[in-house]
């Protein structure tokens, strides 16, 4: 799996009858502080994720092992939001509300 950040969304009202129903996300690679770092790729959300949130995501033969893109042509989903990144010992990255 790999970390990222949801920079935004992407609205298609014509697709593929197998992409009906699901969310699309931008999410821009990111380094264990919630920095961004590198590539973006479109994400099918299978938890929920929204914009400014951390989270993890799969790409490849992965990304179609969900409830909710099994057997469906995408090739990057989200399957968790972050709560918290902790590195020997140290918080690195902690969520506003998981922060509460």
């Amino acid at each position: 799996m790999l970390i990222g950040k949801v920079l935004g969304t992407v609205v298609s009202t014509r697709k593929e009858p197998e992409l009906e129903g699901l969310k699309f996300l931008i999410v821009k690679a990111c380094d264990f502080d919630g920095k961004p770092t590198g590539g973006i790729v479109i994400a099918a959300d299978a938890v929920g994720a929204g914009p400014g949130e951390v989270v993890l995501y799969a790409s490849g033969s992965s990304a179609r092992q969900t409830a909710v893109t099994q057997n469906r042509p995408v090739d990057a989903t989200i399957m968790a939001i972050v709560d918290t990144v902790e590195i020997e010992g140290a918080r690195r990255y902690v969520k506003a509300s998981a922060a509460d």
